[in-house]
């Protein structure tokens, strides 16, 4: 009976180790096939050839292939396929500006560089707008608070008045949230032409007269943006900033009025923050600052001034 015992477990355990074979192979089997549907699912298209916007696309491009055939330019097809391409591509990127990251270079002045603040459309675009309206530049008369001409500005001008257009309004709400200041408070911009050995002789951009302070206060911050690059010369100077203002790492591409204080290189699409008053609300006389004439090339840029109120149009 023993003997028989021995032998039925055994039996017995040879079944259960059959079936759990078994059982595990189907499992195994299971897995693989969950895994190759999903696999499938996954590569079906989201949309087909059938949907609205690719029969759209379909009919722009076999409608130009068409017209390229009729007119004998085989080149045609490609030309027009990847003009459609191209203007998707700007639709969705509407800010083709460069990374854009923030550079202080003085704390007496306060003054920071937004590199890549404008894109080089809105830079051509300011340009275009301003060339046809462009007169001698001036500067303001602290007798009458009344613009006069100066030998001290040289350059030529005008002003593009606040929410001139959407671009326009555009740049003024990024101005707006890079000095925390509302777009209110800033005028027009003013977009300027320095040729070659045009200049702006060092000034304060706050004002020193009853005048001007009526409409908003005083100016307390301004935001220079660089519309060209400029082959040489044409800086933007402190002479009275404080501290090693040789430190900047283009001090060896300066030319020597930009070596005289403090100097920015002008370079477009970047956009120089400074201000013209201090925290406590005193003016900073470390402000001073001036363009250096133009050696070679054109210098474009456009400006804005912030008040301490409201600026009324």
């Amino acid at each position: 009976m023993g003997s028989k015992s021995k032998i039925y477990h055994r039996s017995s355990l040879r079944k259960s180790s059959s079936s759990t074979l078994l059982f595990s192979v189907l499992i195994t089997c299971s897995f693989f096939v969950i895994i190759l549907l999903a696999f499938v699912i996954l590569s079906i298209p989201n949309s087909s050839s059938d949907s609205p916007k690719a029969r759209e696309v379909n009919n722009i491009v076999h409608h130009h292939t068409v017209e390229s055939r009729k007119n004998g330019d085989d080149r045609g097809d490609h030309r027009e396929v990847n003009s459609v391409i191209h203007h998707t591509v700007e639709r969705k990127n509407e800010d083709d500006r460069a990374d854009q990251w923030v550079e202080v270079i003085s704390w007496e002045p306060r003054a920071v560089i937004y590199h890549n603040f404008l894109s080089q459309h809105e830079c051509e675009h300011l340009i275009n707008l301003a060339k046809p309206h462009m007169e001698k530049s001036t500067v303001v008369d602290e007798e009458t608070g009344k613009s006069k001409d100066s030998r001290v500005r040289t350059s030529s001008g005008t002003f593009l008045a606040r929410g001139f257009d959407e671009t326009v309004r555009t740049i003024e709400k990024r101005l707006s949230d890079l000095t925390f200041l509302p777009v209110e408070n800033g005028e027009g911009l003013q977009v300027l032409h320095y040729e070659v050995g045009q200049r702006y002789e060092p000034h304060f951009d706050y004002f020193l007269d009853p005048f001007n302070t009526k409409n908003g206060g005083q100016r307390m911050a301004t935001v220079l943006m660089y519309l060209s690059d400029v082959e040489e010369g044409g800086e933007t100077v402190f002479p009275s900033a404080k501290g090693n203002v040789s430190a900047v790492p283009w001090w060896n591409e300066l030319s020597e009025c930009g070596k005289e204080g403090l100097s920015v290189k002008p370079k477009m699409g970047d956009a120089l923050l400074f201000w013209s008053m201090k925290p406590d609300a005193s003016l900073d006389s470390s402000s001073l600052h001036g363009g250096c004439p133009v050696i070679k090339g054109n210098k474009w840029s456009s400006t804005k001034w912030f008040h301490v109120e409201e600026y009324k149009v």
